[in-house]
């Protein structure tokens, strides 16, 4: 049986690049716990578009 967890895939979007205007974007998917992180993720991710580390927030 799988287990029931409480475990929920993410997807991650760079903010900078959204305001910039440029063309692309930024995006990663990682998993978070919902039950101690209900509210949206924020991390430092490396952008490869703009090539330094930026914030990207949760979407969705």
């Amino acid at each position: 049986m799988a287990k029931k967890g409480n475990r929920v895939q993410v997807i991650m979007e760079c903010t900078e690049h959204k305001n910039s205007g440029l063309p692309g974007t930024s995006r990663y998917i990682t998993t978070k716990n919902k039950r101690n992180t209900p509210d949206r993720l924020e991390l430092k991710k490396f952008n490869p578009i703009m090539k330094k580390m930026t914030v990207h927030k949760e979407i969705k």
